[in-house]
């Protein structure tokens, strides 16, 4: 018997999985602000009122508790080191507050003093190239009086350099993009996760809890980033919204390649993994840009902000003022997430450049987070991630799936002990709409 816990920024969700699927869910409001263990002890009550008392053979867990990993990534040039950086920040679970390039100003280091962000991802340079910009960015990063950690994975002949000027806060690992337009994001993601099992788990009060599981506690994006993967594996390409209280996250499964005629990929060479993260797009923490759409909402914002673990009632007229501002974020998330073109004229005539994935072939949509299974209508809230035009690559004529228990997450981490039933699990739990 496995017990898979997922601290959410809003709800702490538990799930009890046997040999033969899942068991019973639950969930209780997160008490980051006083004892984590509340909320647990809580949605464990629940939970084994459901299927009564139930000897686990392992705990695990994932954690966005607390605003999850929050991260800063700064490279040098925006389209090159800037976004290989986030792209190993975002692959490993975490947020990605802010991108900087090029020399870091004063103003910018003011803002990552505001930020005060947990770890920043420190890039720039090819192996052997510019050490200048690097070592700037390391001395403005050693001059902020924040309690941050610094991973460089930048040129490696500056990097011992760059981890002397900022002390012992700093580690090194090999650089993102060790050659012009050749990425190599693992072993940073590694580095981002082992920093936060051992040293970030602790600051955010989740020390305690951590005790108490099988295996260290892992960013809950990473667990979904694994869930997804894992049904990839069965169903092919996908795409995958997980839209949630702070943040809505967008995860795709596919080689993005260009798939219209005349078209050339242009930019750094995309993962088949990939997941972006738009901390402007919550349902509870952050809905300024839900609301720029639907300014008719403000009030409903105000009431959401003051009681964030509030759940509008089925049916109700609440519940359909979430439908539309997670719509919207759908929207939103998917378009940021999907590549575009760029029309160029030649002397042989029109022809495009595509900048990022071409999700226009994908074949299956699911739905992640109460926000979409939860509402009355997760098929109208999902058609908001079907492209309409041929500039930005959107899907065009896909299916419609939900997490309809919110297991994603446990199926990230169970598939790091048993793969087989994981992926079992997450088939049969996956429901089209």
């Amino acid at each position: 018997m496995t017990l898979a816990v997922d601290f959410g920024s809003t709800f702490t969700k538990v799930t009890a999985i046997s040999d033969t699927g899942i068991i019973g869910t639950a969930k209780a409001f997160t008490t980051i602000e006083t004892d984590i263990r509340e909320g647990l002890h809580t949605a464990l009550t629940e939970l084994n009122r459901q299927t009564g008392a139930l000897d686990y053979t392992h705990r695990l867990a994932a954690s966005s508790a607390g605003g999850g990993l929050k991260m800063v990534a700064v490279g040098l040039v925006p389209a090159l080191t800037a976004k290989a950086a986030s792209m190993a920040a975002c692959s490993a679970g975490a947020k990605v507050v802010k991108t900087y390039s090029y020399e870091l100003s004063d103003d910018e280091a003011g803002e990552i003093y505001d930020i005060n962000p947990d770890l920043i991802l420190l890039s720039g340079g090819t192996d052997g190239g510019n050490k200048d910009v690097i070592l700037h960015n390391a001395r403005v990063l050693g001059s902020i009086d924040r309690d941050f950690f610094v991973i460089i994975a930048g040129n490696k002949s500056a990097a011992s350099e760059a981890a002397k000027i900022i002390g012992g806060n700093a580690v090194i690992c090999k650089n993102v993009m060790p050659e012009f337009n050749t990425l190599d994001i693992m072993p940073a993601k590694d580095a981002i996760r082992a920093l936060f099992m051992e040293k970030i788990i602790e600051a955010k009060g989740l020390g305690e809890a951590a005790k108490i599981f099988s295996t260290p506690i892992i960013p809950t994006p990473l667990a979904v980033f694994e869930g997804a993967q894992l049904l990839a594996e069965s169903l092919g390409p996908l795409l995958a919204v997980d839209v949630g209280g702070a943040t809505t996250d967008v995860y795709s499964m596919c080689t993005g390649m260009p798939t219209l005629p005349n078209v050339t990929q242009k930019g750094l060479p995309e993962p088949f993994a990939k997941r972006t993260v738009e901390g402007d797009l919550g349902m509870r923490y952050s809905m300024d840009a839900l609301v720029d759409v639907a300014p008719e909402l403000q009030a409903y914002q105000g009431n959401c902000i003051a009681d964030p673990s509030f759940v509008p009632a089925p049916g109700s007229l609440e519940s359909e003022y979430d439908a539309k501002l997670c719509g919207i974020a759908v929207d939103i998330a998917v378009e940021r997430h999907s590549g575009h073109l760029e029309r160029v004229f030649t002397p042989f005539g029109e022809t495009y450049y595509q900048l990022g994935k071409d999700l226009s072939p994908i074949k299956y949509i699911i739905g992640i987070g109460g926000p979409i299974v939860y509402s009355g209508n997760p098929h109208g809230i999902l058609e908001n991630a079907i492209g309409d035009g041929q500039e930005i690559l959107k899907p065009k004529n896909p299916k419609f799936l939900i997490d309809k228990k919110y297991i994603f997450g446990a199926m990230g981490l169970l598939s790091r002990i048993n793969r087989e039933l994981a992926l079992r699990i997450i088939e049969n739990e996956c429901m089209e709409v």
